[in-house]
């Protein structure tokens, strides 16, 4: 072999590794068998880890609905957005049909806390609802230690969100339906106001304008989420946890530190 080659070789090799290791990110190795509760650091305790993975599989078994919660030392050299997206896609959670899963990542050496959203659970869980759990929920309760409460009272938000059961607090207006009527009602104004000019200047005049008046625009809007939805169809019966649905996700979520 000659030199030359053998300098094209170690190129290739060293390219290679750096390629891998960029792409890899490290991220563990989903449990076997799967859980909906991955806690690598054993944060929690036994019984607070298993009463969490109770209530996540029994509305993972009635919805199909997937919401899993990751507990990791630190996410090395990763964004721990990115170290979470890539997590929730390798590990396929959420129904593969549907794209209705949730990862919760807690980094605690970092204290950094990612919510990421599958495609089909945006609507209902969009990234303001999800920066809303992160800052009025996790953090308050991880800053006063009280891990367990902080898991179990965001899950019980998501899933009242995600079932449609959610009632907002007075203080908050995220779900509110005033700001959707003062738009309505605004558009509304604007066409009449619209109709009523174009018919006072439009007309007669040999200067003025002869065409048939101004037509105001339609407007529409798109992307309301007024209407909750469940999160799917019956899953499988009884707390048998198969694995993952293989659901995909696209950029929804939110972040925190605390």
């Amino acid at each position: 072999m000659s030199r030359k080659i053998q300098q094209y070789l170690a190129v290739l090799i060293l390219s290679l590794s750096f390629f891998i290791k960029a792409i890899g990110q490290d991220i563990p190795a989903q449990p076997n068998p799967p859980l909906m509760v991955s806690d690598f650091v054993m944060k929690l305790k036994p019984e607070e880890r298993n009463a969490l993975e109770q209530k996540l599989r029994g509305y993972r078994d009635s919805t199909s609905t997937e919401i899993s919660i990751v507990i990791v030392k630190n996410t090395g050299e990763s964004d721990p957005y990115d170290y979470a997206m890539k997590i929730a896609k390798t590990w396929g959670v959420g129904a593969k049909n549907k794209n209705n899963g949730v990862l919760l990542l807690w980094a605690t050496e970092t204290r950094k806390i990612r919510i990421v959203t599958g495609r089909g659970i945006e609507d209902v869980l969009p990234d303001a609802i999800c920066k809303r759990i992160i800052n009025t929920i996790l953090v308050p309760n991880f800053k006063q230690q009280q891990w367990y409460q902080g898991l179990n009272e965001a899950t019980d938000e998501m899933i009242q969100r995600a079932s449609g059961e959610f009632k907002s607090d007075a203080t908050s207006d995220d779900d509110s339906p005033l700001g959707f009527f003062i738009i309505v009602i605004l558009i509304i104004l604007f066409i009449v106001i619209s109709i009523i000019i174009s018919k006072r200047g439009g007309g007669g005049g040999r200067g003025g304008y002869r065409g048939g008046g101004w037509t105001p625009p339609i407007i529409i809007t798109g992307g309301s989420s007024w209407g909750n939805r469940s999160g799917g169809g019956g899953g499988d019966s009884g707390f048998d946890f198969g694995g993952f649905g293989g659901g995909d996700f696209g950029g929804g979520g939110a972040g925190g530190d605390y």
